[in-house]
């Protein structure tokens, strides 16, 4: 018999390579402090034959610095860490469980008070959690997932804003030179940010007109063809050097534009917008053109489910061209139309102004003025 009560809650001993362990069950339930008792030995032998690291002892605090500190942790992990920590630091990692992710919900809503939190906010903050056990268990700091079946709240779906052809009229002479150049080759190639700020010059193809992407966050992402436009191709050869990043600021990686987007958008009287708004206008104005699906998947380095992109890049090229001149005939039309519209409302509002003084004068006075 290796349970002994103190008090009212039911401790452990036992032995195990002539070392001696003890540790409360922490409940008075004599059944309940077998079980536990039961996996206390059983986490101790993994141990012993290194099958397992766990520390029962470990609070989620300490985890994360081991995580932060294992050099894996991106600026998203970061973020989310923020409102993680402030909740869970404290917990026990073996004693997280899912009603405590719900408490947690419930009082991330409750601090923001009048603005309300969406519930994707807060799937991504446990997303975070989740992943960060996940990792411990591959790390054998963990014996397994506490929350690894755990379902996150159906998230609404919210519709994605698109730049209009008259806000990009007015958006682009208000933006400074080189987020103008990133504002046109996001529009023109549906390239994230982090793409865009990442291409270099030996990845673009001015004989073919086709770009590469450097960089990019998906696997199908990489090294993607993208077919340029006229009007992004005469930029990139006025601005054309041998190396280097192409999109950057005297002569420096762009890496925040926050502040100069907000601008631009202020001086342009454009709503608020994201930057990565435009790169769904890409694909928007992509199905507006007629071009297909899989071939917007393609030039934007969406997953499929399937190796046909990976493997017929070189095949699909043509196809690509024609999306882009699909695009641009579209584009050209609609500015056509925009600008005739434009006009007649120009010619309308000169018509009103040009009679509007003859209005209400005295028909004498008019008779004195055409004689004159």
């Amino acid at each position: 018999m290796s349970l002994f009560k103190r008090g009212k809650i039911w401790w452990s001993y036992f032995y195990v390579d002539g070392v001696r362990h003890q540790q409360s069950t922490e409940t008075s339930n004599r059944r309940q402090a077998e079980s536990i008792e039961q996996k206390l030995k059983e986490e101790v032998n993994a141990r012993r034959f290194q099958l397992v690291q766990a520390d029962p002892h470990m609070k989620f605090g300490e985890l994360a610095a081991r995580f932060i500190a294992s050099g894996i942790a991106h600026p998203h992990h970061l973020y989310h860490l923020k409102f993680l920590l402030p909740f869970f630091a404290d917990v026990l990692v073996l004693r997280l469980t899912k009603p405590m992710t719900e408490e947690f919900r419930k009082k991330r809503k409750a601090d923001r008070g009048d603005f309300p939190l969406k519930d994707a906010t807060v799937n991504r903050d446990l997303s975070v959690l989740r992943h960060i056990l996940y990792w411990a268990v591959d790390e054998r700091l963990l014996e397994s997932n506490p929350l690894a079946r755990l379902k996150m709240a159906r998230e609404r779906r919210t519709k994605r804003q698109v730049l209009s052809l008259a806000e990009e009229l007015l958006l682009l002479p208000a933006a400074v030179p080189h987020l103008r150049a990133m504002t046109i080759a996001a529009l023109d190639t549906g390239m994230r940010r982090g793409e865009i700020t990442h291409q270099r010059w030996e990845d673009i193809d001015f004989y073919s007109r086709v770009l590469s992407v450097t960089r990019s966050k998906t696997p199908e992402g990489e090294c993607r063809e993208i077919p340029l436009t006229d009007r992004l191709h005469k930029l990139l050869t006025e601005q054309r050097q041998k190396e280097g990043v192409v999109f950057g600021y005297q002569g420096e990686q762009v890496t925040i534009i926050k502040r100069s987007w907000k601008t631009a958008l202020k001086n342009a009287g454009v709503r608020h917008l994201r930057f990565h708004d435009l790169r769904h206008t890409f694909n928007t104005r992509l199905m507006e053109a007629g071009v297909l699906q899989e071939i917007r998947m393609a030039l934007m380095g969406h997953s499929s489910g399937s190796k046909v992109h990976a493997i017929y890049t070189h095949i699909e090229l043509p196809a690509k061209r024609k999306a882009v001149r699909m695009l641009e005939t579209w584009v050209n039309q609609q500015q056509e139309e925009l600008k005739q519209e434009q006009q007649n409302a120009s010619t309308e509002e000169r018509t009103e102004t040009g009679s509007g003084p003859s209005q209400g004068r005295h028909p004498q006075t008019v008779e004195e003025e055409d004689a004159r």
